[in-house]
């Protein structure tokens, strides 16, 4: 039987929406999280420690996935900072040369996800505090801040890189490069050993958090990062595992990590 249109829209939208909360749920959540966790009250503990649980690794994850954000003109900035640095946020505004990421966020309205910032080690409390005072919201990437390294971070800008992103869920004293992670971790043998809180490493490139594999072949994963395709924000996605493997991403396991 053909459905008229009306219906035919209001059935696909009820598909799309049960869809994407049986995803979450199965995908997103993570495995040992219950509705009443930390992570569902949106209290994680982001403060410096010598060891970190999977379950509070995940949690700290999702926090900055799902954390929710006004943003006002003060937070647009696209020119050069106080101190001579470039900064673009990755506001509707941007179009940068990188056409697979381009600018998100929106003045005014209410944005889910902690934005890249280049060299960025805020947690979403401190985030939203420097939103209020004016901080701009986001720095992305460019060829001439790989070369600067941290002389090309803003001081004037707020958010989180990629490996920034992962010593706060790791909770450690200080953002860690992708040049250093490796160095606090034992590297796998592969990829099918790969456990909640484990990462996928490049030397200078870029780093994702590994959530689960999302079939019984672990062909595919779940895994989180700050500034990938499609989005300068922290996010969630499934990705091929040869796709990460052809391209260089190496897995590891932080010596701290605990399995309770």
């Amino acid at each position: 039987m053909k459905l008229a249109p009306d219906q035919a829209r209001a059935d696909n939208g009820r598909r799309r929406r049960a869809w994407r909360s049986s995803f979450l749920a199965f995908v997103i959540m993570p495995a040992g999280l219950s509705a009443c966790s930390g992570v569902a009250r949106g209290l994680p503990d982001y403060s410096p420690a010598p060891n970190v649980s999977r379950a509070e690794t995940l949690a700290i994850a999702e926090s900055y996935r799902k954390h929710s954000w006004v943003p006002t003109d003060r937070n647009v900035f696209h020119g050069q900072d106080r101190r001579g640095i470039r900064v673009d946020t990755p506001d509707v505004s941007w179009r940068g040369p990188d056409a697979i990421r381009p600018g998100w966020w929106t003045v005014g309205e209410v944005n889910v996800g902690v934005p890249y910032q280049w060299g960025g080690f805020d947690t979403p409390a401190t985030f939203s505090k420097k939103l209020a005072k004016g901080f701009y919201a986001g720095d992305v990437y460019s060829e001439e801040k790989r070369e600067g390294l941290y002389a090309a971070i803003s001081k004037d800008a707020c958010g989180v890189d990629c490996s920034g992103f992962i010593s706060r869920c790791w909770r450690l004293d200080r953002a860690y490069s992708t040049r250093e992670l490796p160095m606090l971790c034992e590297p796998l043998q592969d990829y099918r050993d790969l456990r909640p809180g484990d990462i996928l490493n490049k030397h200078n490139v870029h780093a994702l958090l590994f959530a689960r594999f999302t079939n019984e072949a672990k062909s595919e994963l779940l895994a989180y990062e700050a500034g990938s395709p499609p989005s300068w924000k922290v996010l969630a996605h499934p990705i091929p595992a040869n796709y990460l493997k052809g391209k260089g991403y190496k897995p590891y396991r932080y010596r701290g990590i605990r399995e309770d």
